[in-house]
């Protein structure tokens, strides 16, 4: 997600912030432009490049925008669920961008249509939006807050009207939100690379239970519930998030170079060469090949005009997304023993295609290094992963999967390790989730909770 209020391009800025994050969602993009008197919409299926290349920015004028880009766990191309979702109003419209998934989503949904609520779409992100104008017509802090705090659940949002830019995050801080400033303006967005790319500057992170106001007169803080334990997602540091962002004070690629020489520490292994997964496993590799001694050399290439294959919305479309990403590099690993580092094996299709690759390109021995834990539970918090009937570790030994997936030798990062490597020293404030690998739930999940994937 990404907002900008105060800034004269707000919508061509909101562009260049949506190309930052294009990383973490590729069905579809979309943002709301707020001109000071009404909301313009647009929005499509596709990449960002896409969906905008046609777009005439003069009629997306205004100072104020929000903007999201989306990953769709299931296998539809449906323009009703790329948000922001606008919701026009007589008395005031609103638009909503949303980050992660609402547990108890499924049950808010029956409570709303037996009060005679007409729901447009499977997204979470709507509840919201009837939550809140339930309570009135007109936004505040009040009303926002006691619609959030019915959620339960993993999430950011992002709301915007003709008069605020309200921002809003879970008790938890599961997923990232930070706000920066352009100038005079406000920037809100899910990654700080999302800074980066438009020259703003960082100035904090939305904490836990935070619900923040920005207006023309500034920026106001409250608190919409009492604030837990910060469990940012381990996955955000592992595989999402760009390794320029730095999330909850921690920058990615040291976090994830940290991961590496931690895996060299517990499982290393005698080889020739070290090589890395592109592009998420590369901090990882170069930390492993470091502290192992060996050289790190780029034994596999990726396409740069394919997606990510671990967020594309079926089995059949990851497949065939690895067979055409990723290629290795005969001339470096022919005759060779390579440790082959990846970020995280979930269902295992690109790390059982890629060691065949090796192999086939005349690497002698390929021995796979994990730079996480297993995963061996489902996520509900908004990852597309669950079920357990999906995971591979969840369902075979590690001499299974080692065999699974042809390698000659597998091992994976300890759950210590992979949280001390993160955040050094865990406290309060600055703690991970570790859900999918422990099967400890920061948020319980309720067994008669019909879990939704997120749209």
């Amino acid at each position: 997600m990404f907002g900008i209020w105060g800034y004269e391009k707000a919508a061509e800025i909101t562009y260049y912030g949506l190309h930052a994050l294009q990383h973490r969602g590729q069905d579809g993009t979309g943002l709301v432009v707020n001109d000071g008197e009404r909301l313009k919409h647009h929005r499509g299926v596709g990449l960002v490049n896409d969906v905008f290349k046609d777009v005439d920015f003069k009629t997306l004028s205004g100072k104020s925008a929000i903007g999201h880009v989306r990953n769709a766990t299931q296998d539809e191309e449906d323009e009703n669920h790329v948000q922001p979702l606008l919701f026009p109003s007589q008395t005031e419209s609103m638009a909503i961008a949303h980050n992660g998934n609402i547990m108890n989503a499924h049950a808010l949904r029956g409570q709303l249509e037996e009060e005679g609520s007409i729901l447009q779409t499977r997204s979470d992100t709507e509840v919201l939006a009837h939550l809140m104008k339930r309570r009135g017509n007109t936004l505040n802090e009040e009303q926002i807050g006691e619609a959030l705090r019915e959620l339960v659940g993993a999430y950011t949002f992002l709301m915007l009207t003709e008069k605020a830019l309200y921002v809003a995050i879970d008790p938890h801080g599961i997923r990232p939100l930070s706000i920066g400033r352009l100038g005079d303006a406000y920037v809100v967005a899910s990654e700080t690379c999302a800074f980066n790319i438009i020259g703003a500057t960082f100035e904090r992170d939305v904490l836990p239970g935070e619900l923040i106001t920005i207006t023309d007169e500034g920026m106001k803080v409250t608190d919409f519930t009492k604030r837990k334990t910060k469990k940012m997602c381990a996955m955000e540091y592992v595989y999402f998030s760009r390794p320029d962002s730095d999330l909850n004070g921690i920058n990615v690629h040291s976090a994830r170079k940290r991961t590496g020489i931690q895996l060299a520490k517990e499982s290393p292994v005698e080889a020739d060469v070290v090589t890395g997964v592109p592009d998420s496993s590369t901090s990882a590799a170069i930390g492993y090949a470091e502290e192992i001694g060996l050289p790190y050399e780029m034994g596999i290439i990726k396409n740069r005009y394919i997606g990510r294959t671990f967020i594309k919305p079926s089995p059949e479309l990851r497949e065939q997304g690895v067979k055409i990403k990723l290629s290795p590099v005969k001339g470096i690993v022919d005759g060779k023993r390579v440790i082959m580092i990846d970020d995280s094996l979930v269902r295992g299709t690109t790390c059982k295609h890629i060691v065949q690759l090796l192999k086939e390109a005349g690497a002698k021995e390929v021995h796979v290094r994990i730079a996480s834990p297993m995963i061996t539970n489902p996520c509900y918090y908004g990852v597309d992963m669950s079920t357990k009937e999906e995971l591979m570790a969840a369902n075979h030994s590690l001499d299974e999967i080692g065999k699974i997936i042809g390698a000659d030798s597998i091992a994976f990062l300890s759950n210590d390790g992979m949280e001390q490597a993160i955040v050094e020293q865990p406290t309060f404030e600055r703690s991970v989730c570790q859900s999918c690998f422990t099967g400890n739930y920061p948020i319980e999940p309720e067994p008669s909770d019909q879990m939704q994937r997120n749209e």
